[in-house]
């Protein structure tokens, strides 16, 4: 889509990530179980079933990060990205790279990769949520090492949404999110009330979430 920013249209905004700290997510009960947003250098995983909140939670982020300055990367293996429910959530698509890997984990890999290691952006996002698991179990743990140590190189926030976890020590937090059930404005679906759980040093949080339709 022509109002989605190609990396040359973006790059001259790029800048160096001195203070990592943290990004909001913009969602007030997300940012306490993760104490304060997610952190940059690290590679974090969101895993759950459809209409679980995934998606959301991630376009919040953007939000966020776009509306701060950040340039944003979303890697789109199954080619499933909603530029318009992104826009609706916040994001300014100006700001954000979009990579459709049309089906391929394979170049996805590659693409996630590339753009973290390159650095200058201040979320990269992997979505492999409609990746069939068979092909995400074959990414080696030696794969995920190897992201996780250039997110904390260039001071990315990497992070990868799928339906179960699969970087394990990999990943600094590991956020499952649970579909609970829907909300209702009269006749019209407003959305999903879902559960989000944050497991970091073995310990967890939880808090429930509305996942905006």
């Amino acid at each position: 889509m022509s109002n989605v920013a190609t990396l040359r249209e973006i790059a001259p905004g790029f800048r160096k990530h001195e203070d990592r700290g943290k990004l909001s997510t913009g969602i007030p009960a997300m940012d306490k179980i993760t104490a304060g947003g997610i952190a940059r250098g690290t590679l974090t995983e969101i895993c759950g079933p459809v209409s679980s909140g995934r998606t959301s939670f991630l376009f919040a982020l953007l939000g966020q990060a776009t509306r701060q300055g950040e340039c944003c990367a979303w890697i789109d293996t199954a080619g499933t990205f909603d530029p318009l429910s992104a826009a609706e959530a916040g994001a300014d698509l100006d700001r954000i790279l979009w990579v459709n890997c049309g089906g391929n984990a394979e170049h996805a890999l590659k693409a996630v990769d590339l753009l973290t290691q390159g650095g200058g952006f201040g979320v990269v996002v992997l979505d492999m949520a409609d990746t069939p698991d068979r092909d995400v179990r074959r990414i080696s743990l030696a794969s995920w090492f190897r992201l996780r140590h250039a997110a904390e190189r260039t001071g990315a926030a990497l992070l990868v949404a799928e339906t179960r976890i699969n970087a394990k020590s990999c990943s600094a937090v590991q956020i499952e999110m649970k579909r609970k059930r829907p909300v209702w404005v009269g006749k019209l679906l407003r959305g999903i009330r879902a559960e989000a759980e944050s497991q970091k040093h073995y310990r967890s949080q939880s808090a429930e979430v509305l996942a905006v339709h």
